[in-house]
């Protein structure tokens, strides 16, 4: 099956691509790192998640073990027909409206420095109408030097390298990434779309969607926890 490329967006190497350059098979093969940690230790135990871009479940899959019941959502029927245990919905995040709410929404992968504004707005608006009173919304951010400091590179304990080799502006504030994974028996390459956000900028979005920071969680302030602004 042909799947239609978002624009600046690209995949190579084997199995299905997503329509964002995401490999299928290689997200299969990437271990989680301190996300599930990093959750545990910022929201109830317990809690139910709504997942925004799950992918195959490399962190629902320890969110679940861990007790914490999971909803996961992404655009892609490929990734998300690896999960198991967890409700599913595949469709766009910056469109999802299930009526519901929830103890936590999360939206990590970067997904906030989507290239596309509208698409940015649209997937904070998502995670402002579906977190419940009371609740929280867990987000990835870049780090800061995560456009300059290139091309830089990391040898897995597993033995694969993740090397990102370009970040090259593209106009109006976005960056056209390269990365590229490689295996000792395969190779996978993504190039997206991505738009650097000062914190100001980060937290003028997440203003602009009825949201505020409530802490940083991890030094690099890379995890962020929000909450509806009162």
């Amino acid at each position: 099956m042909t799947v239609e490329m978002r624009e600046g967006h690209e995949g190579t190497g084997p199995g299905a691509i997503t329509p964002d350059g995401c490999a299928v098979q290689l997200y299969e093969r990437l271990p989680v790192g301190d996300e599930p940690e990093v959750i545990a230790a910022a929201v109830p135990a317990g809690a139910h998640i709504l997942e925004l871009g799950s992918g195959v479940g490399r962190v629902t899959h320890p969110l679940l073990e861990g007790g914490f019941t999971v909803t996961a959502v992404d655009e892609s029927a490929a990734m998300l027909s690896r999960l198991r245990g967890a409700r599913t919905i595949c469709g766009p995040i910056e469109d999802l409206d299930l009526g519901e709410k929830f103890d936590v929404v999360m939206l990590a992968s970067f997904l906030v420095h989507a290239g596309d504004e509208e698409v940015r707005r649209g997937m904070l608006r998502t995670c402002a109408r579906h977190v419940a009173e009371g609740g929280c919304v867990l987000i990835q951010r870049e780090g800061a030097d995560y456009h300059t400091d290139v091309p830089r590179q990391r040898v897995s304990p597993s033995g694969f390298t993740v090397r990102i080799a370009s970040s090259e502006p593209v106009g109006e504030g976005v960056n056209s990434v390269h990365v590229e994974y490689l295996f000792p028996d395969a190779t996978w390459t993504q190039t997206f779309l991505a738009r650097p956000l000062t914190k100001d900028q980060f937290e003028s979005a997440l203003a602009e969607a009825g949201l505020e920071v409530d802490a940083y969680l991890t030094p690099d302030e890379v995890w962020v926890r929000a909450v509806p602004k009162a």
